[in-house]
């Protein structure tokens, strides 16, 4: 039986995805349950979360050893890891996928930290990942940098599924939406079927209303904290706006007309950080058609136990999601300098993630020679 409040939230349009993966979600049944109880239609994955899952050691000591009889380096001993991982979700979440046209059931694998600044290595490895995962429902995470907007154009181009991840801006927002739509006219003239191809953009949330409450606070007026909490979703319902206009356009119609799949919003970072706002802020804040919620475990068990669908929560709200951040604007906090912070912080967070995964594997690796 699922839950009432996490299929409400599906009947709005919104696909919920997990944040999270494991070996042992995978073999525990835990994931499965997920799919059956609370509506889970897709996974995320980045290097944290590798990181975690593979350091808990849960379900990969055997893996780990088979690697180190096979004189796997640590490189290529993750690679197997987290792509197995991945095949074995979009796996499982096959029927999904065919039950939704290809929409849902996405698992996502991201290419490795190191390359956000490097065009073609990202464009290469995304093919390598896609090719070694196998799986029509698997989507190749790649960073919204300056470099990583010509490797999505390249990445879709191939008719390859593309995550767009680390999305902080309204602008950057727009220059992946044109990536995406650069990369279908290229694959419709290399003969490809547009409809095969999804893509998602991941708009950070609660990273933007840490950063922006952080210099609220300490400006300290009552003006300004009367702005804090607020910020992160004003955000985010800009995006939908700005999702909305760019595939009404001449250009994204015409190749809609073709097969070719809108790129849908993906709210992501939407675990509360603030204590003063509620555990499911950034759920019942961004509901609306055609998006996706991916979830950490506890904001998604908090939604399933208490969570609220008032219906519609951003359509209709651009003009106060202006006023917001026109309000902290005034009061001196530059956005732009705050999205580009973030975006180097996300990409910071990821590459020490990224290397404590490799420095606990080439430690298990050691251990199991």
């Amino acid at each position: 039986m699922t839950n009432p409040h996490t299929s409400a939230l599906s009947e709005a349009g919104v696909s919920i995805w997990l944040d999270d993966l494991s070996r042992h979600r995978l073999e525990s049944g835990e994931l499965a349950s997920m799919v059956e109880t609370v509506n889970v239609v897709g996974v995320t994955t980045n290097p944290t979360i590798f990181a975690n899952a593979i350091g808990g050691g849960d379900g990969y000591g055997d893996r780990l050893k088979d690697a180190a009889a096979r004189g796997l380096d640590t490189d290529a001993a993750i690679v197997e890891l987290t792509t197995a991982d991945v095949a074995d979700a979009c796996d499982l979440l096959a029927d999904v996928y065919a039950s939704t046209g290809g929409r849902d059931g996405r698992v996502s694998i991201e290419v490795e930290p190191g390359l956000a600044r490097d065009t073609a290595g990202t464009a290469t490895q995304a093919q390598d990942l896609w090719a070694r995962v196998d799986r029509p429902n698997a989507m190749i995470k790649i960073p919204a940098t300056v470099e990583g907007l010509d490797a999505i154009t390249e990445t879709i181009a191939a008719g390859i599924s593309v995550n767009v991840t680390l999305i902080f801006s309204l602008e950057r927002y727009r220059q992946v939406i044109n990536a995406y739509l650069a990369g279908l006219e290229r694959a419709r003239a290399a003969g490809i079927d547009l409809s095969t191809i999804h893509s998602v953009a991941s708009f950070f949330v609660s990273r933007v209303d840490s950063e922006i409450d952080r210099r609220l606070r300490e400006i300290g007026t009552p003006e300004a904290l009367a702005l804090t909490g607020q910020a992160g979703i004003a955000n985010a319902r800009l995006a939908y706006e700005v999702f909305e206009q760019s595939f009404d356009t001449e250009r994204a119609r015409f190749l809609v007309g073709l097969g070719a799949n809108p790129q849908r919003p993906l709210w992501a970072s939407t675990g509360v950080k603030d204590p003063a706002l509620a555990d499911t802020a950034y759920v019942t804040g961004l509901i609306a058609p055609n998006t996706v919620n991916t979830m950490p475990e506890a904001t998604l068990r908090a939604f399933a136990d208490h969570g609220h669908v008032p219906g519609d929560t951003i359509t209709g709200s651009y003009l106060e999601s202006n006023q917001v951040l026109n309000a902290i604007d005034a009061l001196g906090v530059d956005y732009a300098e705050v999205t580009e912070l973030l975006e180097q912080e996300g990409l910071q967070k990821f590459e020490a993630s990224w290397s404590e995964l490799l420095g606990t594997v080439e430690q298990a690796l050691r251990e199991a020679r």
